[in-house]
């Protein structure tokens, strides 16, 4: 298996929904911006749209850090309006909605369940260069929590904004970072 960390964003230009209207999205349109790709199995499912009500809640603050999130499932863009118009929760997101059905995407980012033609629960940070910086991929049986994934960007982007410094575990914007040495080897 090859690592997907700092692999470049593969290329695609997408239907999608977003803001009530369709569009087109592309990785030109990702170039030169940080942005997550959030890829769930599949629309009017159950875990599904409680992880994008929990990312739509973050929403503000990711945007307040310059990132750019796009979810995305192997379902049309039809399909995501037909979703929105159809549930309320749904429509409390505002990021937008890639359309998937031919897989380039969740083939792309090494997503894809073949056999069911849907991606599994993948979380992806993309910085401004087009590089892979965090990825997280888990069964679709479990859900994830926005506010880590919020934890982890700031982290990125920290560590982007500040070369020789990492983040330790469980850190948090403001707390102490490290400054990799000799001198803290055996002393943490």
């Amino acid at each position: 298996m090859t690592p997907i960390i700092n692999s470049l964003l593969p290329e695609f230009n997408v239907q999608a929904f977003h803001n009530g209207s369709f569009t087109t999205v592309s990785s030109n349109d990702v170039k030169g911006k940080w942005a997550v790709f959030f890829f769930y199995p599949a629309d009017f499912t159950f875990v599904c749209p409680t992880e994008l009500v929990d990312l739509a809640e973050q929403y503000d603050k990711l945007k307040s850090l310059g990132v750019e999130v796009y979810s995305v499932s192997t379902d049309s863009h039809f399909v995501h309006k037909a979703w929105h118009d159809a549930s309320e929760s749904i429509r409390k997101i505002n990021y937008p909605m890639l359309a998937d059905p031919t897989g380039v995407l969740s083939r792309g980012f090494g997503v894809m369940i073949e056999e069911d033609g849907m991606a599994y629960r993948g979380t992806f940070l993309v910085n401004p260069e087009g590089k892979i910086k965090i990825a997280e991929i888990q069964d679709n049986s479990i859900g994830r929590n926005a506010e880590e994934l919020v934890r982890k960007v700031e982290a990125a982007l920290f560590v982007a904004n500040h070369p020789g410094e990492v983040c330790p575990a469980k850190w948090k914007q403001g707390a102490d970072t490290l400054k990799p040495s000799i001198d803290l080897v055996g002393k943490l």
